[in-house]
């Protein structure tokens, strides 16, 4: 083709399947056309004779890829794969000059270069009998399917990509791995400094998943910890997600792969999904929606739970929610981008995207919820006549998002809420909220953050959901005053004050005084869903505000050109950017801290613990794995990758129920002797164990039904090696770097 001179070139196959004479018609219907684009050869037309029929499971398999090319590749041909097409010779130069794919699937790509170009292409009846052993075989289809995915993609990164896209996602990915380094430089012994427990607990869930899938088992349920009762999987935060498909990753890496790769893709994907929210509905300048999106997804409360909890990091689908409910108000404001648009479709992609959500975190969920009610209020308040314009397109487009996520999610929400081991609430006392002093100070990560400060106001260090930082609310203050006249201003404004008066609980002590007030949050404590929420988690909602805030800032500063309307001189442009400089640099992330992880007992890893123990027997670990201490769940999560999982585990860390009204609590039900073994194991002191200590420890070994109790090296190990000589009446021995005490079956 790329050899041809002529004014128009024919390309037909050389099995004369369409015989040489239908040109003449081929040629007419160009001229008729206006002379240039294609007119192709059709059998597909109502007109066309067939003289000679395929057979017909080759038919199918005919129509089958035709199908996939019109939805892949190129729209509103019929007949993509008849080999008798005739070009404009120029457009066919073009196009072939173009063309990068070698084999059956051209035809396609050269299609799709003409309807790209707005180029005429005209199907015209021909006759067309089959000529045997010249078509494409069966198994050739899988082929021609992966010439068509190579094809869109880059038919898509070239209509769709922008390079200063891949450049912003070039930049989160490249904070990700900096934050992580300490994890990817040494990926079988490092472990999270601040995660507390909560690493063992993660990697376990993504190698309990990858087992229940290997094995076709329920991945709602397992008695692979807490045996024998088990744990409820649905009703505790295991990324069905993504666990289920990173199966394949886990069980041929690891599972601290699975979490060092879900940690730092899933905060790079969060950002890259604000980013293209920020860029489509608020600001033009790619710069201002890139630095906005990094506030919202490398925030202070973010970077708290980027040391241990997945769910709050991986929030990618929020944005993508909140831009399909913006696609469904806009419809009812009649606005261009969005006019013709389908509310059936919309939601039900919306339905689809909320399910998936469901399966990645329902908690994160929750929250942006209540930060898209906050804002819609308060956009009614500011904006009446647009809100009820709003209104009916956005509630029939939630119809449909139910009518496709409820069918979906009736079974794994009955499950969760009333399935075996589901639990109806979790309490997290009363000191939950966020103090008012937390929003001002920095966070013990943060660039010029300080670790004693941040403790005193926060849980624990996975729960900093505060901690923006006086310059950050300094120059949040003043955006506001600048931007005063937008209405979208004022609604973020409003909705983040909203939000961080909620984090604080239901209780509020003011700073530096006694004195304590109620707090609006009284108000949903008690609710379903709302009272196993951690309180102040609403102030991450804060992020996404603040977010926006700033892109929006940054756009004017950088957008508006000198003389035009909002425009900015020089020097302000400057001094706005310093100043917003001067308020970001303070709660930079430093990268997370590690230590090196509890080494598992040779006597585990090796696979010795396989004599011990028969089937329906559990290996109980001394102290049995906690909330405050679940160094024996790495056992389990570092075999996954060999014959799979193969021992349960007594205790654990989880979320499961307690006492006759299933209230919910972190890990198992406690029993005397694991209480024992606990307080052994963090106070050194050895009790005097008479004979009801060793009734009630042979009570509690029968009900977790171990074949084998292991104290592993650890503090205080000694104090507990003398706890099980006694209650056992006989001294353990020592296998595999571990002591054992080897129980009748």
């Amino acid at each position: 083709m790329l050899a041809s001179r002529g004014r128009r070139v024919l390309l037909t196959d050389a099995d004369l399947a369409t015989p040489i004479a239908e040109l003449d018609l081929l040629d007419t219907r160009l001229t008729e056309e206006g002379g240039s684009g294609a007119a192709i050869g059709s059998r597909a037309h109502p007109d066309a004779r067939i003289e000679v029929h395929q057979r017909k499971a080759r038919e199918w398999l005919g129509r089958l890829g035709n199908g996939l090319i019109r939805l892949v590749a190129v729209k509103g041909i019929s007949d993509t794969q008849c080999g008798f097409k005739l070009f404009d010779g120029d457009q066919a130069r073009a196009a072939f000059a173009d063309s990068r794919l070698d084999g059956w699937g051209i035809d396609v790509e050269i299609l799709r270069f003409f309807r790209r170009s707005g180029w005429q292409v005209t199907e015209v009846p021909v006759r067309w009998a089959h000529q045997a052993g010249s078509k494409v075989r069966p198994l050739d289809y899988l082929g021609v399917l992966l010439e068509l995915v190579r094809l869109r993609a880059r038919f898509s990164l070239r209509g769709r990509v922008h390079r200063g896209d891949l450049a912003v996602l070039g930049v989160f990915l490249l904070g990700s791995v900096l934050l992580y380094k300490g994890l990817w430089t040494d990926l079988d012994h490092a472990y999270l400094a601040d995660s507390g427990a909560d690493q063992n607990q993660w990697e376990w869930f993504f190698a309990v998943t990858a087992d229940n899938v290997h094995h076709l088992r329920n991945p709602l349920f397992t008695t692979l910890q807490n045996f024998p009762d088990g744990v409820n999987l649905m009703a505790n935060t295991v990324m069905l997600g993504l666990s289920v498909p990173l199966t394949p990753l886990t069980l041929t890496l690891g599972p601290n792969v699975t979490w060092a790769l879900v940690l730092t893709l899933g905060l790079t994907a969060t950002a890259g999904t604000w980013y293209r929210l920020f860029l489509r509905r608020l600001v033009s300048d790619r710069r201002a929606a890139a630095v906005g999106a990094a506030l919202a997804a490398f925030a202070p409360p973010m970077m708290s739970h980027a040391n241990a909890h997945p769910n709050f990091v991986v929030l990618f689908m929020i944005p993508l929610i909140i831009d399909r409910a913006l696609t469904l108000c806009r419809r009812g404001l009649g606005d261009e981008e969005d006019r013709g648009r389908s509310v059936a479709r919309d939601g039900t992609v919306l339905g689809l995207l909320l399910t998936y959500q469901i399966f990645l975190g329902e908690e994160p969920l929750l929250l942006a919820v209540v930060g898209m009610l906050l804002f819609a209020v308060f956009y009614a308040v500011v904006r009446p006549a647009r809100a009820r314009a709003a209104l009916w397109p956005l509630l029939r487009g939630l119809a449909y998002a139910a009518q496709i996520a409820v069918p979906l999610l009736v079974f794994p929400l009955y499950w969760q809420f009333l399935g075996p081991g589901s639990y109806h609430s979790v309490l997290h006392g009363t000191n939950a909220g966020n103090s008012p002093l937390s929003f001002l100070q920095f966070s013990g990560r943060a660039l010029f953050g300080d670790e004693t400060t941040a403790d005193r106001l926060a849980m624990n260090r996975t729960e900093q959901n505060a901690f923006y930082g006086w310059p950050l609310i300094a120059a949040a203050f003043g955006m506001l005053v600048w931007l005063w006249r937008l209405a979208v201003v004022r609604v973020l404004a409003l909705t983040a004050v909203a939000a961080a008066v909620l984090s604080m609980g239901a209780k509020i002590r003011l700073p530096y005084t006694h004195v304590v007030v109620p707090g609006p949050w009284r108000l949903l404590a008690h609710q379903p869903l709302f009272e196993s929420v951690i309180e102040s988690r609403v102030g991450m909602i804060c992020a996404p505000a603040l977010g926006a805030l700033l892109a929006l800032t940054v756009d004017r500063l950088l957008v508006r050109a000198p003389g035009g309307e909002g425009a900015v001189g020089r020097p302000t442009r400057v001094v706005g950017l310093l100043a917003l400089a001067a308020a970001l640099i303070p709660i930079i992330p430093t990268p997370m801290p590690v230590r090196e992880r509890a080494e598992v007992p040779a006597f585990i890893a090796d696979g010795t613990y396989r004599s011990y123990i028969s089937k329906g027997q559990s290996v109980l670990p001394v102290p049995l794995p906690m909330p405050g201490s679940a160094d024996a769940l790495s056992w389990q999560s570092a075999s996954v990758t060999g014959r799979g999982i193969g021992f349960p585990l007594p205790g654990g860390y989880f979320n499961g129920p307690w006492g006759p009204d299933r209230m919910g609590i972190y890990g198992a039900a406690p029993r005397y002797t694991s209480n024992l073994f606990m307080d052994v194991r963090n106070s050194g002191q050895v009790p005097d164990i008479n004979a009801n200590w060793k009734a009630q420890a042979r009570y509690d070994f029968a009900f977790w039904k171990a074949g084998v109790v292991v104290l592993a090296p650890q503090p205080n190990d000694s104090a507990l090696y003398d706890v099980l000589e006694k209650l056992l009446g006989r001294p353990g021995k020592r296998v595999g770097g571990a002591w054992i005490w080897d129980l009748p079956g």
